[in-house]
């Protein structure tokens, strides 16, 4: 959760070797959004790659789990049936 935002977690049924690469790459594509300052065109190929290895992570993209749940994903949790597990998380902190 980031500022009251739930975030979708990356799939953890992924080999472990698998997991590596795939965030090689998003560190990669990364630094080459930041790399692109100026170069529209190839900040929008940076920002592609970012969206590509983020959707290989199950971060984006089709849901990597298969019980049916809903994904709220970006949603505030506040306005989600995770409401009260945010509340408790944030007075926590």
């Amino acid at each position: 959760m980031v500022r009251g935002r739930l975030w979708r977690a990356s799939n953890p049924g992924l080999p472990e070797d698998e997991r590596d690469l795939l965030v090689q790459a998003l560190m990669a594509a990364r630094r080459a959004v930041r790399d692109a300052a100026g170069d529209e065109t190839a900040r929008k190929a940076a920002r592609a790659q970012v969206h590509e290895a983020k959707v290989a992570l199950g971060e984006r993209g089709p849901v990597w789990w298969s019980d049916g749940a809903p994904d709220f994903n970006r949603k505030l949790a506040k306005n989600t049936p995770y409401a009260e597990w945010a509340e408790r998380v944030a007075s926590d902190s």
